[in-house]
């Protein structure tokens, strides 16, 4: 008798511990309106894969082998191991149709997490991850993910990070945003990435500096960088906000017009977001204050 009481208090509490389990299994909360996209996006945070947020539709059931959904991995600005100061713009790309893995830990409303500083490894960790999800029969990205379409950015810090890692022969394109590697080494910030100008012969896929003109820090050695790139495509387009960007303003601001038409181009082919970049007028200029040039390849 006893042991049948002991027994079935024990799944009692095995029970308890598994709705505890599920309950809280994923955070995941809709940043600002979802995006302006056709897929409204959610912030996910993915017990599988520390110290990362997924920002992705909602719905996934539009997407699988015939429409599978490209890949972004993302490095945030001063190495912050969370994107709470990009997630705007995060959010706003994947509401077209993009899975983004953001390096850092999922951001509460409000919260400005800074902690220990990012490492450039957890990109590679970002693609392992989706990788294995992909081929995971029990994830919910099973055999929905574009593993031929893979780009890597960051900002500033995130920036360095993508440039340290833009060997990967997994990527199929790289934003670097407001940053560049350093002319002058003695300005940087202890801890980050340092990759150099010969680094940049790494570079195998089409590359775009996303910048915020010359009072950005980072201008002289993002247009510098860009001088530099003879071997594969490469664009710099400048809007005149500063290092900060346009990431935090609604949908992500400026910046995010400029980024979805690489993305939309390089991972999706899309030829209305390649016209944005490219030809005799490009659609890109056609919007106040931006600058574009590119290499020619």
């Amino acid at each position: 008798m006893k042991k049948s009481i002991l027994l079935a208090a024990a799944v009692v509490a095995l029970a308890g511990c598994k709705s505890s389990v599920a309950e809280t299994y994923t955070q995941n909360r809709v940043v600002e309106d979802g995006g302006s996209g056709a897929y409204k996006a959610i912030m996910v945070e993915e017990p599988s894969l520390e110290a990362h947020t997924v920002f992705r539709p909602a719905d996934l059931s539009a997407f699988g082998k015939k429409n599978p959904l490209p890949v972004l991995v993302w490095g945030n600005g001063a190495c912050t191991n969370s994107p709470w100061e990009h997630q705007n713009f995060l959010s706003e790309i994947a509401s077209h149709g993009f899975l983004v893995v953001a390096i850092g830990h999922w951001p509460a409303e409000g919260e400005r997490y800074r902690g220990a500083m990012s490492k450039s490894e957890q990109q590679i960790e970002g693609i392992d991850w989706v990788i294995a999800q992909n081929a995971d029969k029990n994830s919910p990205y099973y055999q929905k993910l574009d593993l031929n379409n893979i780009a890597a950015a960051g900002m500033s810090c995130g920036g360095l990070q993508t440039l340290t890692n833009a060997g990967d022969e997994r990527l199929k394109a790289i934003m670097i945003c407001n940053s560049g590697s350093f002319i002058d080494p003695s300005g940087a910030v202890p801890g980050m990435p340092m990759p150099t100008k010969d680094d940049l012969k790494k570079i195998h896929t089409p590359v775009m500096y996303l910048l915020g003109g010359p009072t950005d820090i980072a201008y002289e050695n993002g247009m510098d960088d860009f001088r530099h790139i003879d071997h594969v495509p490469a664009f710099a387009v400048n809007f005149p906000v500063g290092h900060g960007g346009t990431y935090g303003q609604i949908h992500g601001g400026e910046f995010s017009i400029a980024a979805l038409a690489w993305l939309e181009w390089q991972l999706k082919g899309d030829k209305e977001a390649k016209a944005m970049l490219t030809g005799d007028n490009p659609g890109l200029l056609a919007r106040e204050d931006w600058t574009l040039e590119s290499n020619g390849k």
